[in-house]
């Protein structure tokens, strides 16, 4: 279904309930990965964002990972419900893990004069850019999809596993696949306290 921007945006949501199916080929899903990559503007130009995409074996190692560590800081007797919902993870399709990188960003930083102390916060804000615009053509193909933070506590195991460069900063990772149930109902609130125009 052809979708504009708008009906796109408002159909992104959060799906905790996926499968190991895809409805698009491995190439397509790298085409939005790298659509995402040209078309997300930064800072100065300063493409610091980066993208590693996990896909069948690869996606099912990062989940371990993540379990592992998390069993080695939760009580094994309240182990149960992290178990489960790092399953629902590992059930997915694949994971996009967002990284930034600060090689370009302090090259950018020494260019930039009194905007210099800014590039940290424009990272982040580049990086979020990245995240939505995955997100949103992931669920357009017809994947549901949800982000999620375990770093810092991966971090180093997930840079020496898939040999990434340490001066990547890990920003957050991102398991899809096809949805198994409508996501919940979602609150959203009244953009009166949030908006204000000026005429």
């Amino acid at each position: 279904m052809e979708r504009n921007f708008k009906e796109a945006l408002k159909h992104r949501r959060s799906y905790y309930g996926i499968t190991n199916e895809s409805p698009i080929s491995d190439e397509e899903i790298q085409e939005i990965m790298n659509f995402a990559i040209l078309h997300t503007p930064s800072a100065f130009n300063s493409r610091t964002s980066r993208i590693v995409l996990l896909l069948g074996k690869e996606h099912l190692k990062l989940w371990e990972i993540v379990r592992e560590t998390l069993r080695k800081l939760v009580p094994a007797d309240k182990f149960g419900p992290t178990d489960v919902k790092i399953d629902s993870f590992a059930n997915g399709y694949g994971s996009v893990l967002f990284f930034e990188d600060f090689a370009p960003l302090e090259a950018a930083k020494a260019g930039a004069g009194s905007y210099a102390d800014k590039f940290g916060d424009w990272s982040n804000h580049t990086s979020g850019m990245h995240q939505l615009a995955v997100w949103t053509m992931l669920e357009d193909a017809g994947f549901g999809a949800s982000l999620q933070h375990y770093n810092t506590i991966i971090d180093d195991e997930v840079k020496e596993t898939w040999r990434i460069n340490k001066e990547w900063k890990l920003i957050a990772q991102m398991p899809f696949g096809v949805p198994t149930a409508e996501p919940g109902e979602k609150e959203f609130g009244s953009t009166a306290e949030r908006m204000q125009v000026f005429k």
